[in-house]
Formats: C-alpha cells, structure tokens, sequence
C-alpha cells in the first residue's frame, strides 16, 4: 500500500485532495497536514512514498518543507501544490528536486496521473537500488586473511582513479573478480565493463576482436564491426590472460594506451577511445619478456598498479567463510534448502591442497551438497572431496 501525505492549510483544498486519492485507489493510505512544520514533522517521523505539498503556507512554506525534506528523505518524491502566482516558484521547485508540480484547483487526470508516474519512478528507483545491491555483492571478495584484506584496501584506494592494473595469480584465484570490484567501485561504473579472453582467441582474430574490422577487410569481413575497445569507450576493459596475447596485438594495445586511439583492421582512420584498461595473467611477464614473447614497454604502461591475488593454499583462514558463502549461494541458484558443514569437515577441507585455487572449493563444496548428508560431515569430505 503506497502512503500518500498531504501538505496543505487551505482545508478545502486538502479535503478535495484526500477525497480524490483515497476514493481513487484502494492501495493509496493518505495523510494530512494543515502547514508546513506539522509536515515536516510527519516526514521526519513516519514512512511515506509520495508528498503533496503546497506552496504558500504560514509557519514554513513548499519550498522550505521540500528542501528539508529531501535532507532527511532523500529518495521521497514531492509534487508540488500551486497557485497561480505560484508558477515560477513551482517550476524552481522541480530544479530542487520535485517530481513535478499541478496547479489550483486540481485537475483530476493530471492530479492522479501525476500521483502514480510519481509512485511508478519511486518504485522503479527502489528495484535500481536493490539490482545495484545484488551486482556489488555478486562480485564482493569473500574473506578476512591478511592478504584479501590488503587487496581491499588497495582496491578501494586505487577504484577512483583510472590508473591502469595488472592483476597476477594462479588459475582460479579470483583475478577476474577483481578486476569486477575495480570496475563497480570506479567512477565508470555505470559505463560498460567489457572482458576480454586473450588465451581463447585465436592470434588471427584478436586484433579484429579488440580493435574491430572494415567490411572486406578479411575475408569473413562481410561488414563493418567494433572492437572491444570501442564498445568499452568511457568503460573498462578487462584483458583476461594477457600474457597469451599476440605480439603484433600488443603493439597495437601499446599504441592503443599510448594514444587513446585505435584503427580497426583494414582501416586507416583512427577512432578515439576513453577506457580504463586493466589486465590480468597467470603467467610470470618478467619471464615471458626475457624470453622475447612479452613487450616491456606494455608491461610498464599496464603495471602502474600491481594487484597478486594470492593462491587459496596461502590464505586457509579464508575457506570456512568461502564454504559457507558457496553453499548458500548454491542451495539459492538450485532452489534447495542450505545445508551446514560440520566443524570435521571444514577442518578436513582446510587442510586439503586447493591446487584449482577458489574454483576447485567451489565444485567441491557443490558435489558435497548434492551427494552428502543433511549436515555434510567429515566421512562425506572423504568420500567426495577426493582428488
């Protein structure tokens, strides 16, 4: 049921108000105030979804009452009640923050059609909110060890700025992941975040995929098509495996950061680009550069920052909070009830050496839910969690 408050100290006006709203829809629970500092009060005090607020009043007027409303409410809409002398103060109104304003006396259409766009966008704000919620927690770095916590604090400290990142690490360590947390904790993070699988494309076609092509440009070129680069643009750009790239591709990436520029295949025009770039490997690039497969002049353009995500062997305080946050997580995707580890088997699983990192403990802690008990215990972990 959608709380309606009513501001208004022309009683007659008020009581038409009330009348129409309640009599409108059963789902609209309206309350009234006769000025603006008995509204305020109401506003302060109780739960409401919309405010009807007129302008001129005694005591506090409109104006006074949605400035500090919003202080206290800031996602509660106001329209605003206007006479009409009043229309430029209304129209100043919606520039504070007002949904929007209707006139005296009050047309009934645009009265309830005002009320219920106002209802609708407090309603669509809410669902944003909580979708915005439930993304920051899919990609939330699960653990208290000292070295999660230092990447925490890096991250929080380097999300801001667009300072490029090399994240390094095993298999399976989460690298991905925060390279998602940068990205939600940025300033860009209502732009694209586009990845990028450098070990899965093959060498021919990475530059077409990162940079895009012109029709003709190759001979399954049938049309013209943007890179990854492009559809990044004011985003970022997650360059997974990075170290599997191409040499020639890296050149290109190397101009790419230098200049804030790239060209697709086939093409001579250059097309500008506004995208944070962040990288990621498991492989060791001072080797890979030694050995002639790595350039060392992209290396130092990526790794302004350097995040190591460590391996799960090297933070096992960590695992108990990971099988308790799979577990949950699992039972909620396969719509079953959770199921308990006992002490014996998160013990037993601490001590077990995670070679496929947090990727590995996962599927464990999967199979274990689904061919265990109703509590997994320690005779379950030696049945199933075996290599």
């Amino acid at each position: 049921m959608s709380k309606i408050l009513v501001i208004e100290d022309e009683a007659a006006i008020r009581r038409v108000l009330v009348k129409i709203l309640s009599e409108e829809n059963d789902a609209y629970q309206v309350e009234e105030a006769e000025n603006g500092v008995q509204g305020l009060d109401r506003i302060k005090n109780g739960e409401y979804d919309l405010v009807l607020c007129d302008i001129k009043m005694p005591k506090m007027d409109g104006v006074e009452v949605l400035e500090a409303g919003r202080k206290v409410r800031p996602e509660l809409p106001f329209i605003m009640i206007s006479g009409h002398g009043d229309l430029d103060t209304a129209v100043n109104t919606m520039r504070m923050g007002a949904f929007d304003y209707i006139s005296k006396p009050p047309d009934l259409n645009r009265l309830l059609t005002t009320v219920r766009n106002a209802l609708d966008k407090k309603e669509l704000v809410a669902e944003n909110r909580i979708l915005k919620k439930k993304v920051s927690k899919k990609y939330e770095m699960i653990g208290e060890s000292p070295e999660i916590t230092a990447i925490k604090d890096m991250i929080e400290k380097v999300a801001p700025t667009d300072a490029r990142v090399l994240i390094t690490g095993s298999n399976g360590t989460g690298k991905e992941l925060v390279a998602h947390w940068i990205h939600q904790k940025s300033e860009r993070h209502k732009a694209p975040f586009v990845e990028v699988n450098c070990a899965a494309i093959p060498s021919e076609l990475i530059e077409s995929e990162l940079f895009g092509h012109v029709k003709g440009a190759f001979t399954s070129a049938v049309k013209d098509r943007a890179g990854k680069f492009e559809t990044a643009n004011k985003g970022t750009i997650f360059l997974d495996e990075i170290g599997d790239m191409s040499l020639s591709a890296q050149a290109k990436v190397l101009r790419a950061l230098q200049e804030n520029k790239v060209s697709r295949v086939g093409s001579d025009k250059d097309i500008s680009v506004d995208v944070r770039v962040v990288a990621a490997t498991n492989k060791n690039l001072q080797e890979e550069i030694a050995e002639g497969r790595f350039r060392e002049d992209l290396y130092h353009r990526l790794a302004v920052i350097l995040i190591k995500v460590p391996a799960l062997n090297d933070r096992r305080d960590d695992i108990p909070l990971l099988i308790e946050h799979f577990a949950d997580k699992i039972a909620q995707e396969q719509g079953t009830a959770p199921k308990s580890f006992s002490d014996k088997a998160v013990s037993l699983l601490k001590d077990y050496d995670w070679t496929g990192n947090i990727r590995e403990l996962r599927n464990v802690v999967e199979r274990l839910l689904i061919l265990g008990g109703k509590e997994v215990n320690e005779e379950d972990v030696r049945l199933f969690a075996s290599k």
